[in-house]
């Protein structure tokens, strides 16, 4: 995993919540770990990484989440079987 993907990683996971990620970092890492992301309808996306999926709203126009969607993020992921 190059290390700008890691530090992404990273700052999703970090408590207290950084304010610092951008929504494209977000989809990069998430397509370098080999995800699949739908668009839904309105702004979500889907994203499907392993048994894993989480449906998240996207920032409007895809630019730095606030700091509670990015902690829905961090908390949305549920288990597929």
């Amino acid at each position: 995993m190059k290390r700008k993907h890691q530090r992404t990683l990273e700052l999703i996971f970090a408590r207290p919540v950084s304010a610092n990620v951008r929504w494209p970092d977000i989809e990069a890492l998430f397509r370098e770990l080999g995800a699949e992301i739908e668009e839904r309808e309105g702004s979500r996306v889907e994203i499907f990484l392993f048994a894993w999926c989480g449906c998240f709203i996207a920032p409007i126009h895809r630019r730095i989440p606030t700091r509670a969607r990015l902690q829905q993020f961090a908390n949305g992921w549920k288990r597929t079987e």
